[in-house]
């Protein structure tokens, strides 16, 4: 067996100062601003941002003292959280194993019947969700970086979880992701159902030179979301269906390395985090064809320091990003929060951020972030992924060899 866990040591987490307890309404409280989080200086000169509060808006800061504890350790370089109707979470490892952490914090050895991945670089195995009906058939899916012919490229897989948890059963590939690569980077890659039984599938642009301008050929599926019904068919009011040249599981494309994806509570609507390079992090509300630009437009600079496409951040036919963040957050899975622990943050957006080791908290109003809070930062963790649990309590694994699952509750 693994190590196992430890849930009595939480590190406390003191987020409202002593005067801020007052009998003020939790949700008064949350909507009052301050300077935004955000001190350094941008990496990009001479960009602005396109609309008011798109980047650097004001802090909000939770009034609620909440600890964070370590429920289970030694999971390798983690990468995809889950949780199944039991309170157990399904965790992917990147090297290649999915596990299971009980309620008690005990980690499973690897379930059995997965196809071989590709661990190499930014690839491996990468998300897992259950599926809309779980608790009949108990089908799992999950996307990972496979071996093709030319290379590789990230697939979705899905399968049946045997009852004791230790294997899949009628496992099967729905979707490769075009053209193969011979890379190790920017596969993507999150997943997420819609209401009405769509599987998103977020897609990076393999992040080499020769492989950007794929993000926007409609040909490719680099760079792109996608939308498949969950037996891998494509939904027939997809955008691009019967668009010549076009393939038909697109949803939107220009594109750079988008690593999360979430369904917005009441409206169904997808909406995602990527990757920028030194700045232009960006979260998008992703319509049905639209254009998001990469490479031609973005914030931020290239690694290097050099402007991108001259330094262009809007063009006719492109879609702005509905926030972004210069320097870069590098953020990795994100969800919505809904749930009684912390009625004040329901419909909030929670990114985790694996170079700033936090859990940005944004606050969305009318389609707009209006405010940003930093959670879980004295952990001093790279966060890989967050999720909500049914008690309501925020949990998330962190990404190193010893990966830890924590779970962040009111105290």
């Amino acid at each position: 067996m693994r190590p196992m866990i430890l849930a009595a040591s939480a590190s406390l987490l003191v987020l409202a100062a002593a005067c801020n307890a007052s009998s003020e309404p939790q949700e008064a409280r949350a909507a009052s601003t301050g300077a935004p989080v955000e001190t350094r200086p941008t990496e990009a000169t001479g960009q602005s941002p396109a609309f008011e509060n798109q980047t650097r808006v004001p802090s909000v800061q939770s009034n609620v003292s909440m600890a964070h504890s370590i429920v289970a350790s030694g999971l390798v370089d983690p990468w995809g959280l889950a949780q199944m109707p039991d309170g157990s979470w399904l965790v992917t490892e990147k090297a290649g194993s999915l596990r299971i952490v009980n309620t008690q914090g005990q980690v499973s050895e690897p379930v059995s019947g997965l196809p071989p991945v590709v661990s190499r670089g930014q690839g491996g195995l990468l998300d897992v969700v259950i599926g809309t009906d779980f608790a009949r058939d108990r089908m799992i899916f999950w996307s990972f970086s496979e071996a093709r012919t030319g290379g590789n490229a990230t697939s979705v897989a899905r399968g049946t979880l045997s009852a004791d948890g230790r294997s899949l059963q009628n496992v099967s590939v729905i979707f490769r992701a075009l053209p193969a690569y011979d890379g190790d980077k920017h596969f993507g890659s999150s997943l997420a159902f819609d209401p009405a039984g769509h599987l998103f599938v977020t897609l990076g642009d393999r992040s080499d030179a020769p492989m950007r301008p794929q993000a926007q050929d409609p040909g490719s599926h680099m760079g792109k979301t996608i939308r498949i019904n969950a037996d891998g068919s494509v939904p027939q009011d997809n955008p691009l269906v019967g668009r010549e040249g076009a393939l038909p599981e697109i949803w939107s494309l220009g594109h750079r390395n988008v690593q999360g994806v979430a369904i917005q509570p009441g409206t169904g609507a997808a909406w995602t985090v990527e990757h920028g390079t030194r700045g232009g992090d960006e979260i998008n509300l992703v319509s049905g064809g639209a254009n998001y630009g990469w490479p031609d437009v973005t914030y931020g600079v290239e690694y290097r320091g050099t402007p991108i496409n001259g330094g262009v951040t809007a063009r006719e036919g492109t879609e702005q990003p509905v926030y972004y963040w210069d320097p870069s957050i590098a953020p990795g899975g994100m969800t919505f929060y809904t749930g009684s622990m912390f009625p004040a943050w329901n419909g909030n957006l929670l990114v985790a951020a694996l170079k700033d080791k936090h859990i940005a908290r944004l606050v969305i109003e009318n389609g707009r972030v209006v405010g940003e809070e930093r959670l879980l930062v004295s952990m001093g963790s790279r966060i890989r992924d967050v999720a909500v649990g049914a008690d309501g309590a925020v949990w998330a694994i962190t990404d190193e060899e010893d990966g830890k699952l924590v779970r962040l509750a009111v105290q």
